[in-house]
């Protein structure tokens, strides 16, 4: 398994003979409206969407907030062949996205099985706030376990997900402690909450996103360095625009 990391929330995963992408974030530093406040990305990406070659598919979280879909995101959905997402969003975004529910999975290329697992995008209850969310499983034949946890704030939803597909070999979490106005509470995993995460998943690779380049987030590089400072090589903490191998 390769992955590179592009910034904010973005990777290519390639696994199985399959090129997958994460939430796609490729606008420029800029602010974004949302009613009576703004979100600011503070960074581009490492690579930009025409750069990045074909994809077999989109593992998209959601789709209502710009730091996980910006404007540039959002076009890039257009040229690739299938988008897995939440219900909300195939409703709202159509064409190739196609709703992925909690425990159900759909095989993408040549075996490589594809999960929507929850997520829960903030403290228990503000889910008519933030809007529905999800993760992904992904497992095959002679191929690493994967979990991308989508903005998930929620140990429990970890716990519940380990149950069933645990331990993974890699886990990629979002983990910049994410915080606006909107909630009272954190909206994805803080870097403590991550470790924690990963113990529970024993999972044998750590790969964090979505830590960066947006400005709330609470906790970035240096708070991940420090708070998994314990596991050695088992984190694999990618500067924008690195890639990592994973046997």
């Amino acid at each position: 398994m390769e992955i590179r990391y592009l910034g904010g929330p973005t990777a290519v995963l390639e696994l199985g003979g399959v090129r997958l992408l994460t939430d796609p974030t490729f606008d420029a530093p800029g602010d974004y409206p949302i009613g009576n406040r703004a979100l600011t990305k503070t960074a581009g990406p490492a690579l930009g969407a025409a750069g990045l070659g074909a994809v077999d598919a989109v593992l998209l979280s959601h789709d209502q907030h710009p730091d996980n879909l910006d404007r540039a995101g959002r076009d890039y959905l257009a040229s690739v062949p299938l988008v897995l997402s939440t219900g909300s969003a195939a409703g709202r975004l159509g064409g190739a996205v196609r709703a992925l529910p909690n425990w159900t999975s759909v095989t993408v290329g040549d075996g490589l099985r594809v999960t929507g697992v929850p997520a829960r995008h903030g403290p228990e209850g503000t889910e008519h706030l933030v809007g529905e969310v999800t993760g992904f499983v992904l497992e095959g034949d002679g191929l690493p376990t994967v979990y991308v946890s989508g903005d998930n704030a929620s140990l429990d939803v970890v716990r519940e997900i380990a149950g069933r597909f645990g331990p993974v070999d890699v886990a990629l979490l979002f983990a910049g402690g994410a915080r606006t106005p909107l909630v009272d509470g954190y909206l994805t995993l803080t870097s403590d909450d991550a470790v924690t995460a990963a113990e529970i998943l024993e999972a044998r690779h750590v790969v964090p996103l979505h830590f960066e380049h947006w400005a709330h987030f609470t906790q970035g590089r240096e708070s991940v360095e420090r708070a998994f400072a314990g596991f050695g090589d088992r984190l694999r903490l990618l500067a924008p625009g690195e890639s990592t191998q994973i046997p």
